[in-house]
């Protein structure tokens, strides 16, 4: 069972370099500590004025293999991976200070970004961490690509992801499936790695996009599902990452939510709605249990694209 806590930021300053999956470009991240009830903010430093964005629903937006941030003249690119780790490592309140607009890929999982993370530590602030408890099932897809929460009957949050491209697909059918805690995420999630196949890769690199990227920026899978110069780190690697990127997605919600998390072949684009709809319900509720099962219809399901 999730207890209620206090807000946290970090106790320090670190940073992270590297380059950008799309842009190929040089960036820096440096994380900053910030006060109680500020959230994550990102900072552009390399633009006149620093301007930033808070990260919430109101300004992300899910695309095709990435997430997105934009206020303005603030826009920053891939994001999901460290929203992923700051929100599983219960970093309420940070600042985020890129200069440049696409965030580095490193190795493709969220794992640098836990250790420089948890290497400067984090303190505890004299404000209660806002949650949403949520009491009635929420879906959003169609019935080919779904993401849905329901309630938890332990009181926690937990997430699955069921990754199955058809049998055409070199990736096979894989499920990942974890209690999300700060411990759980650092040996189970942070380390899963963005994945693509070869003929993804191929297209993608035609394009004149992740030229610079090779098969040890991230995992490449042949045509025979075998992964190309870069072992697997988990046999499920796949269907971890994917749910790395989902809890990425729902700490755009912006509280800390109490929920069963289940995705069926879903991205960025329907975990950004169902992110929506939470962000929305929290805040009618004023950060207490969601409508009432009892006496509110299901919601429908919502059809969009994967």
């Amino acid at each position: 069972m999730i207890r209620p806590r206090n807000e946290h930021t970090i106790a320090a300053e670190c940073e992270i370099t590297g380059r950008g999956y799309w842009s190929g470009r040089a960036v820096r991240v440096r994380f900053r500590p910030n006060i109680a009830g500020s959230g994550i903010r990102f900072v552009r430093t390399d633009l006149n004025g620093s301007p930033s964005c808070q990260a919430n629903t109101q300004h992300s937006s899910g695309l095709s293999m990435r997430t997105n941030l934009d206020n303005g003249s603030a826009s920053f690119q891939m994001v999901e991976h460290v929203m992923s780790a700051l929100y599983s490592l219960e970093i309420d309140n940070c600042y985020v200070e890129t200069d440049a607009e696409e965030l580095p890929g490193l190795d493709g999982s969220s794992g640098a970004y836990v250790e420089a993370l948890q290497a400067v530590g984090m303190v505890m602030q004299a404000a209660a961490r806002k949650r949403f408890i949520v009491d009635r099932t929420l879906r959003v897809g169609t019935p080919e690509a779904w993401v849905e929460v329901s309630p938890s009957t332990r009181g926690c949050a937990s997430f699955e992801y069921r990754l199955d491209y058809g049998i055409s697909s070199p990736i096979q059918e894989q499920v990942s499936t974890h209690l999300l805690t700060p411990s759980n995420y650092c040996r189970e999630i942070a380390w899963a790695r963005t994945f693509v196949t070869a003929e993804q890769a191929d297209r993608l690199r035609v394009s004149g996009v992740g030229t610079h990227v090779t098969n040890q920026d991230l995992v490449v899978f042949d045509s025979n599902g075998h992964a190309i110069d870069n072992p697997l780190r988990f046999e499920n690697e796949c269907a971890r990452h994917k749910t790395l990127d989902l809890i990425g997605d729902m700490a755009m919600a912006g509280v800390e939510l109490v929920g069963k998390f289940v995705s069926f072949r879903g991205g960025h684009q329907l975990n950004s709605e169902l992110a929506g709809l939470l962000a929305e319900f929290a805040a009618c509720s004023h950060m207490a249990a969601g409508p009432s099962s009892q006496s509110a219809p299901p919601l429908a399901l919502r059809p969009r694209a994967a």
